[in-house]
């Protein structure tokens, strides 16, 4: 029997509102997981709004099947929503997207199945990849990838201040037999770290890299919000939902770079007046984050920021 593993959708509501949905529009929901934002939007479309999923994990599109069966009005593809510019265009609704909605990170439960071997917590096969069926797996890097770009990879996507260290217990284990399981990995991480961080595993930061490296999540992210901008019709609202600083600086730089124009960009001592560059998003309201009663009920939505920014043209 296949285990079923529970999904609670962080700032649900929230999202639903910031999107502003019109029951003729067209919506993108650029990570279905397991279809709670999904679900929201079609109950506020008419029958003429249209919503497209994305997402890269065969369970995810298992469920999303599902639910276009029940609902005509839904259509799921298994990409990345970095490739939604291209998805766009081959179905002809290129710059005609009323909202998208992104919701990053990993799922529950893609956590809590330890066969997916995301998690430290839950011993399972080191592969992390949010589809299964390509790239390369967490073992398959650490078996050989060199020290200074495991290093890299766990300061840079992980934010681990002892990467190089790690990193170096990791190789010289290696030499002696090869990584599989996230137990026996999440163990050599643990004794190579010096300084434990209170309540928090200190194996956390350097699976977030290897996770975030494996799925190449910051790049899809950098594409996914460049086509999203494209893809949205004038007045349409970009909502972002980010679970780690790396990725929510991404957003509020790009969205803070839209809306400023790109002026940022040129040397201070050009001679261009500021009022030539126009805008392309207004930023709505300040950053959201999960409620008291969210928190309670959801302990991983902490981490929790959400963005909305409106396109101008």
């Amino acid at each position: 029997m296949t285990p079923t593993f529970r999904h609670i959708t962080v700032l649900l509501d929230e999202a639903i509102e910031a999107l502003a949905i019109r029951p003729d529009g067209c919506y993108l929901d650029g990570t279905f997981g397991r279809g709670g934002h999904s679900q929201l939007i079609l109950q506020h479309l008419g029958p003429d709004g249209r919503l497209l999923g994305f997402d890269k994990d065969p369970q995810a599109i298992s469920t999303g099947n599902a639910l276009a069966a029940e609902d005509g009005r839904f259509v799921v593809v298994q990409r990345s929503f970095a490739e939604l510019g291209e998805e766009l265009a081959a179905r002809q609704m290129a710059g005609q997207v009323s909202g998208i909605l992104l919701d990053l990170g990993v799922s529950s439960p893609q956590l809590d199945d330890a066969e997916r071997g995301f998690s430290f917590l839950n011993d399972g096969p080191l592969d992390m990849r949010m589809d299964p069926s390509r790239g390369v797996s967490a073992a398959q890097f650490i078996a050989s990838a060199e020290e200074h770009e495991i290093a890299r990879v766990f300061k840079e996507y992980g934010e681990e201040r002892f990467a190089k260290r790690m990193a170096r217990a990791v190789v010289l284990r290696r030499s002696e037999r090869p990584f599989e399981r996230t137990a026996d990995l999440a163990e050599v991480l643990k004794v190579a770290n010096p300084a434990w961080e209170k309540g928090k595993n200190p194996a956390t930061r350097a699976f977030q890299g290897l996770r975030i490296h494996v799925n190449n999540e910051l790049g899809d992210l950098e594409r996914g919000l460049e086509a999203a901008l494209a893809a949205l019709d004038v007045g349409g609202r970009l909502v972002v939902i980010s679970f780690h600083s790396l990725e929510d600086r991404m957003v509020k730089l790009f969205m803070r770079r839209h809306f400023k124009g790109e002026a940022d960009t040129l040397p201070r001592n050009l001679p261009v007046r500021h009022v030539a560059f126009e805008p392309r998003l207004r930023l709505l309201g300040k950053p959201q984050f999960a409620s008291e009663a969210e928190l309670k009920a959801n302990p991983r939505s902490r981490s929790a920021v959400m963005r909305v920014a409106e396109k101008l043209r």
